[in-house]
């Protein structure tokens, strides 16, 4: 039933309280009792108050335990009386209870379960009752409910008596259809287009994938974002006066949409003036300039003005003055639409790391996290070294949070790194499979453990079984090397694998090095001793080793190589980056003792650049060759593209040279892609993925006689049971050989 709480409270004080004896002071107290009260004990009530049996009847003291009671927050009312007792007065505290909701239900509510809509909801049950904490919870309801796309939503709460001070809450709800945004406009923009200016946004229109995406989805807090998101963007393209209106919506005339509008003034462009620097400057002011991203004639830029700040405070402080300030002033010149921008730096004093402290680790030994920091206990701060040592813990693959905080020390000049880690996996247990003409039906697994025995030490042992190749390997890697920053490793490995044209078996081991010349900058060394067995020979390639036995060889040969490589890898997060680039510059010679003799060199290049909404592209360029010495190059090691590495949508090892039907390899390769990653579903963590693919394997000249390219596209998922790798490939210029529509691979592991 429909109850009006205000009134039935009033009528119960009213009867509670109805003819209540007066008292006078200065008579005795024999006793103090409580009246009204149901759920809340007497003693508790009591407890709250000051005036006791024996003591003398006062107005004051009994209106400050009146003031007491009604601080227990249990009470709407309280009220003190007194009756007539044996050699005095008994004492009467007559109360009140606030009431309380004793249930929640929900009627009409299909879209969202009942367990979704009491979250959080600030009526609960058990608690008192507030008109204010109602008013509350239907707002939150509607907004709930708005947040899914039931922008027309009702909440009708409906308040049911059980007993003078118990209710029950009954939120009666009409969904509505869902409705999302179709359309949103802008007035006054002249100076970027409107597809350009939602681009910008969080908040999307409708589309088709809307179930899936979640696009046209209004949300309050969202939307009101987005206007300052246009700003800023107006604000980064030299708009420094913009003003963004706050954004409109209506209903669209068949109440099945909401349109949105908003409305901006532009005012016009200004660009960079005059930049000058002034105070405790610690660098050559050319130096400076040389780091900024903003230059004197360029149009003015609020978020490049930030990273301008930002550099020079880091600047500063990796001389030491850990807390230095930058203020920035600037000055318009609106005839001349220019911005003259001056900064001020003050140094403060000079800051040492006073002691670093690690927690978290309960598996990683502690030198192992303390090796990749970039502080020092006892050296003076340092901004980049603080930024970079987060990156390199992150980098280790150990921990799946990495948080480095500064403290105050003992002193004004002193500051303690506290490093918080949370570990995560570092064992993988993986599974793959997939098909291809080359190989067949192939199932590989693996076993690696990156942080073994939390020593940092990298162990992995792995298998590739199929019906045309088989691979084993073991190997342990000691990236700090006797606690040095020698990376020192070895692996023993046999593989068999069955080519178009013959099989090979491999038997080997190596033993390889590094050395970091800078955080971005390393060093790769590797002695490889290989016996290989070239067999099953098809008849084509009988016939070319009967007329060239050294170019077409058969049987066991000896392979004697030291590898050298130096490296430059900027990206930000090593394990998914999303900017900066990997360069590597590689030479591999054989021929110290065994019978196989080859020069190899290969440059590889691959570059990642941030987009929009989380979009990161990458483009990667290989460029490789190998050469005789002394000797015919081995056909085994020479190059050969095509496959989910190189040229996806082309059979593996099937893009190079033939000779009377036998792949014989080539002397160069050229190959790279582009590739779009962006998030499909953020909240499973699956990623799409669209790539350009080109390249070629030829001999002879530097030019290559024609490049074969593909595109596709594919999906990448960390999953439960570790990255999910799915990619189709279409070539775009086919051989005979070749499948017009097309071919996939895929792979699939799980964490331990």
């Amino acid at each position: 039933m429909n109850y009006n709480p205000s009134l039935t409270t009033a009528l119960l004080i009213a009867l509670v309280l109805a003819d209540q004896p007066a008292y006078a002071d200065g008579e005795k107290i024999t006793e103090v009792v409580v009246r009204g009260n149901r759920r809340v004990e007497a003693s508790a009530i009591l407890g709250a108050t000051a005036i006791k049996p024996g003591d003398t009847l006062d107005g004051d003291r009994t209106d400050a335990d009146i003031r007491s009671i009604f601080k227990l927050g249990q009470f709407q009312e309280v009220q003190v009386s007194s009756e007539p007792g044996k050699d005095g007065v008994i004492l009467v505290y007559s109360v009140i209870e606030k009431p309380i909701v004793r249930d929640i239900r929900f009627e009409g509510n299909k879209e969202l379960k009942q367990e979704k809509l009491l979250e959080g909801l600030p009526v609960r049950r058990n608690a008192i009752f507030s008109q204010k904490d109602l008013d509350k919870a239907v707002a939150k309801l509607k907004k709930q409910y708005q947040d899914e796309g039931f922008y027309l939503v009702t909440v009708e709460p409906q308040i049911e008596q059980r007993s003078p001070t118990e209710y029950q809450v009954v939120f009666k709800v009409v969904e509505g259809n869902k409705i999302r945004i179709s359309s949103i406009t802008f007035e006054g923009n002249t100076a970027f287009s409107p597809r350009k200016l939602r681009g910008v946004m969080e908040t999307k229109e409708e589309w088709f994938m809307s179930w899936l995406t979640g696009a046209g989805t209004y949300k309050e807090e969202v939307l009101r974002n987005d206007a300052l998101l246009i700003a800023d963007h107006y604000m980064n393209n030299g708009y420094i006066n913009v003003k963004v209106g706050e954004p409109t919506m209506k209903l669209a005339e068949d109440q099945e949409s909401l349109l949105v509008d908003i409305s901006i003034t532009e005012g016009e462009q200004f660009r960079i003036g005059e930049i000058t620097f002034k105070g405790d400057i610690l660098y050559p002011e050319k130096e400076i300039r040389e780091k900024f991203k903003t230059e004197p004639g360029e149009v003015f830029s609020r978020a490049n003005l930030r990273a301008d700040i930002g550099t020079l405070t880091d600047m500063t402080a990796d001389k030491g003055y850990a807390f230095n300030n930058v203020n920035p002033q600037s000055k318009p010149d609106p005839e001349k639409k220019l911005v003259d921008l001056s900064f001020e730096v003050e140094k403060g004093e000079l800051v040492r790391i006073e002691r670093i402290s690690i927690v978290g680790n309960s598996k990683t030994r502690d030198k192992v996290a303390r090796r990749e920091l970039r502080l020092m206990e006892g050296e003076l701060y340092s901004a980049t070294g603080f930024k970079r040592s987060k990156q390199n813990l992150m980098n280790t693959g150990y921990f799946e949070e990495a948080n480095v905080a500064t403290a105050k020390g003992s002193a004004s000049d002193k500051l303690n790194v506290n490093v918080d880690l949370k570990e995560k996996a570092t064992g993988a247990f993986t599974i793959g499979g997939g098909y291809s003409s080359l190989d067949g039906l192939i199932f590989q697994g693996s076993v690696s453990q990156s942080n073994f025995l939390g020593l940092g030490l990298k162990a992995n042992a792995s298998a590739a079984i199929g019906g045309k190749s088989n691979t084993y390997s073991v190997g342990l890697t000691d990236p700090y090397f006797l606690d040095s920053k020698w990376t020192l490793g070895m692996d023993i490995y046999r593989s068999e694998r069955d080519y178009t044209d013959y099989s090979r078996r491999l038997t080997g081991g190596d033993i390889k090095a590094g050395y970091p010349i800078t955080d971005f900058i390393g060093t790769f060394w590797m002695y490889k001793y290989e016996i290989k067995d070239i067999y099953n020979p098809d008849t084509y390639y009988v016939a070319a080793n009967l007329q060239y036995p050294d170019s077409y060889p058969l049987g066991k040969t000896t392979t004697s190589s030291i590898y050298a490589s130096i490296t430059n890898n900027t990206t930000d997060f090593r394990f998914d980056p999303s900017s900066g680039m990997v360069n590597t510059l590689s030479v591999e010679y054989a021929g110290l003792g065994g019978n196989n003799k080859y020069l190899r060199e290969i440059a590889d290049n691959t570059f990642y650049y941030p987009l929009w909404w989380k979009f990161v592209i990458s483009t990667k360029v290989v460029v490789g060759a190998v050469q005789k010495v002394g000797a015919p190059i081995p056909i085994d090691e020479k190059f050969y593209l095509g496959g989910i590495g190189t040229l996806r949508g082309y059979s593996a090892r099937t893009v190079s040279p033939k000779n009377n039907d036998v792949y014989v390899g080539g002397e160069k390769e050229l190959f790279g892609n582009v590739e779009v990653k962006f998030p499909l579903l953020p909240e499973f963590g699956i990623k799409g993925v669209g790539f350009f693919d080109y390249g070629n394997a030829w001999s002879g000249g530097f030019k290559p006689p024609a490049m074969y390219m593909s595109y596709g596209g594919g999906i990448r998922w960390a999953s439960p049971m570790g990255p999910l790798r799915l990619e189709y490939g279409i070539p775009i210029n086919p051989r005979p050989e070749d499948s017009k529509s097309g071919r996939f691979e895929f792979a699939i592991g799980s964490l331990f």
